[in-house]
């Protein structure tokens, strides 16, 4: 079906019904004015070129009216939250309710382990694939140790098998078996950061419910690269970066989801904060606390609409394109991205990320033998923008608004070279 030269990559670009949200998008460029292959969208995505229309409306309004901006503005700042709701439920899977866009991804992560870890005697203990990016790790362990709860005991590692790089379902079926009555929250990446692996959300959600185990997802790695369908999944929550796939800008808001089943249940703690109280009597100083329902209910300060209005320029972005369009593209750009590398039959080079689609995003993580940071200097050098990761993988994450057959074929190219020298 690929070909592997120029003109084919061209031709798909030509027929690619996506290809013109390429020009909507900042593509950064070398000394010489030439665009650069950009293929590190999994790290921070590239700023849409309404972003500073968004931006900029928000400084007028603030010029303008000041503090009655939150209701004077073109787009009120007190309800601003709101209009990212609907499209960002559209990109996880979820009912607008279910989403909100608030703090950052650990915070909201800490956020909802306050409400969803609750450990007892008996049932205390957390699961966590082995290879979890760190934060999370952290978040989990800090949170062992704020229940006064033995980390070495507690943390269950869901690890790939000896000589293996990916994680296998049976593998947590049998972890459940010997611990489920004993684990009190499932906490996986749904995609990995270093593999680039994306798990069975759905079968993960029904093993730990099985075990009357309540299940999260880190959404990282996929919010904004794979369908999550996180209300039909029936996970308890979900948290989420918007500063990768979904384009917000350096160390923007994250995203948090709570299933509606946990809508109005009181009797689940939280760490309160006034923006998640009533709104018809929020602004009443001296009420009790008295919880939103949904999401929007663990919400703690009011937002920093700067920062969702670079989020709301990308979830419109997306939107225009509509995420089935941008999914489908996707397969096709790191299916062809897979053929390429293939197409090398180079022995240094091996492809770790699962090659079923369905169990991947557009990320492919390349592991080269006896290679270190000084190959991924010398990709750059080429024009290439990836990222490396210790000890030797290169992620490579062709983002289907942005990234053309072009330029993965350019890279694969690229890559030949360096791994000539």
């Amino acid at each position: 079906m690929f070909q592997n030269n120029i003109e084919y990559a061209r031709k798909q670009d030509a027929e690619d019904s996506l290809a013109s949200f390429r020009n909507k998008f900042h593509i950064p460029k070398n000394d010489f004015g030439e665009e650069m292959v950009y293929l590190c969208g999994n790290s921070l995505g590239l700023q849409p070129k309404i972003t500073s229309e968004y931006i900029q409306e928000v400084l007028n309004d603030w010029a303008k009216f000041g503090v009655e901006g939150h209701t004077e503005a073109k787009n009120a700042w007190l309800p601003y939250h709101e209009f990212l709701a609907e499209n960002m439920a559209k990109i996880v899977g979820a009912k607008p309710s279910e989403v909100v866009v608030m703090n950052t991804l650990t915070t909201n992560l800490h956020l909802m382990m306050v409400s969803f870890y609750q450990p007892t005697k008996t049932k205390y203990k957390i699961v966590v694939e082995s290879d979890a990016f760190p934060s999370d790790k952290y978040a989990v362990e800090s949170q062992l140790k704020f229940h006064g709860v033995d980390i070495k005991d507690a943390l269950i590692l869901w690890k790939p098998r000896k000589g293996e790089e990916l994680c296998r379902f049976e593998d947590l079926e049998e972890i459940m078996k010997q611990h489920g009555n004993e684990i009190a929250l499932l906490m996986i990446g749904s995609t990995n950061y270093y593999t680039g692996q994306s798990f069975p959300l759905k079968k993960i959600t029904e093993l730990g419910h099985k075990y009357k185990c309540m299940v999260g997802f880190d959404l990282a790695h996929g919010a904004g690269n794979i369908q999550p369908n996180l209300h039909e999944t029936g996970a308890d929550f979900a948290v989420w970066c918007t500063y990768k796939y979904l384009n917000s800008g350096p160390g923007s808001l994250g995203g948090c989801f709570v299933h509606e089943r946990h809508a109005n249940n009181e009797k689940l703690n939280r760490f309160a904060g006034w923006w998640g109280h009533n709104k018809k009597t929020r602004f009443n100083m001296r009420k009790d606390f008295d919880a939103l329902p949904g999401a929007e209910g663990w919400q703690l300060s009011n937002p920093p609409i700067l920062s969702m209005a670079a989020i709301r320029a990308s979830l419109d972005t997306f939107a225009e394109a509509g995420f089935e369009n941008i999914r489908k593209k996707s397969e096709k750009l790191t299916g062809y991205l897979e053929f390429l590398l293939d197409e090398m039959k180079n022995e240094a080079i091996n492809v770790i990320t699962p090659r079923n689609p369905e169990e991947r995003g557009c990320q492919l993580s390349i592991q080269v033998k006896n290679a270190d940071k000084r190959l991924h200097t010398k990709l750059t050098e080429a024009g290439v923008i990836s990222d490396w990761r210790e000890p030797d993988v290169i992620r490579i994450a062709p983002a289907p608004l942005y990234n053309s057959f072009e330029d993965v074929f350019k890279f694969s190219e690229k890559l030949k070279e360096v791994l000539k020298k």
